[in-house]
């Protein structure tokens, strides 16, 4: 399966305002945070790959979840989109552990929170990225035969926003960080 995501840096209030008016369903309001690693058998910003453990706390209902993520480098220079495998952890710190326990090291943390809307079959996501800033984010599974028309919804949807989809990062949230610090 692939990620089809755009991601804009955006003023929220205006993009709430606009995903009223369209009827988007609010989902959640979520802090994550994201710690990434590095591999002992390659360079995961050569390979333009990330291993990630995030941590997912529910702010209205205060549940946390983890999950492992991987992705995959991007496949197309249109959007952010690239393969990506995840499943839930029932214990962070064991996987963690066994991250650790592999050669695996802790290379960089993003925190975010997230307000995540449904509209039109999509998710967006107005992120606000501790040191790093505000943005939107559009974004939908879908299988490889149809990643052109995801994408190509994704930026209607996009416009129908207010949003410009050619003003378009396809850096990640994690390359930004870095960016700042350097």
């Amino acid at each position: 399966m692939y990620e089809v995501e755009l991601k804009v840096a955006a003023d929220h209030e205006r993009v709430r305002a606009a995903l009223d008016d369209a009827g988007a369903e609010a989902v959640d309001r979520i802090r994550q945070v994201d710690t990434y690693y590095d591999a002992p058998h390659r360079e995961f910003a050569e390979t333009d790959e990330a291993l990630r453990l995030r941590e997912e706390t529910d702010l209205d209902g205060g549940e946390t979840t983890v999950k492992m993520t991987y992705k995959g480098p991007l496949v197309e220079a249109a959007s952010k989109t690239r393969e990506e495998h995840e499943t839930a952890v029932t214990d962070g710190d064991a996987a963690a552990g066994i991250l650790d326990g592999l050669g695996f090291e802790p290379a960089a943390t993003v925190e975010k929170q997230r307000e995540r809307f449904a509209l039109d079959g999509y998710t967006v996501t107005l992120d606000s990225v501790d040191g790093v800033g505000a943005f939107v984010e559009v974004e939908r599974e879908a299988s490889e035969d149809a990643v052109e028309s995801v994408r190509e919804g994704a930026q209607a949807l996009m416009r129908d926003l207010g949003l410009d989809p050619d003003d378009q990062i396809r850096t990640s949230y994690l390359g930004l960080l870095l960016d700042n610090s350097s």
